[in-house]
């Protein structure tokens, strides 16, 4: 075989091999949109349970852990930093 034929021959493995990539990835993509489509129809995800409207304490807790959480991280930054010098 001359180096043409060769090269020739090259070219036409890589087009049918990146065509054969191609069509089973965009097959792939269509049956992962049908079956998320088909399992979101028959399948629909549950509402979130409502918190009663007059309960303020739970906002009040959720305040004071975002406090303790901020103190937290910043505790652990000073002290990364501190072992780094």
């Amino acid at each position: 075989m001359s180096p043409s034929e060769l090269m020739s021959e090259g070219w036409s493995l890589m087009a049918f091999g990146m065509g054969f990539v191609f069509l089973f990835l965009s097959l792939l993509v269509f049956v992962t949109s049908q079956m998320s489509r088909f399992i979101g129809c028959y399948f629909p995800e549950p509402e979130p349970a409502r918190i009663a409207s007059g309960s303020r304490s739970a906002a009040t807790t959720t305040k004071k852990d975002d406090h303790e959480l901020v103190a937290a991280i910043s505790a652990a930054i000073k002290m990364h930093r501190s072992k780094k010098e």
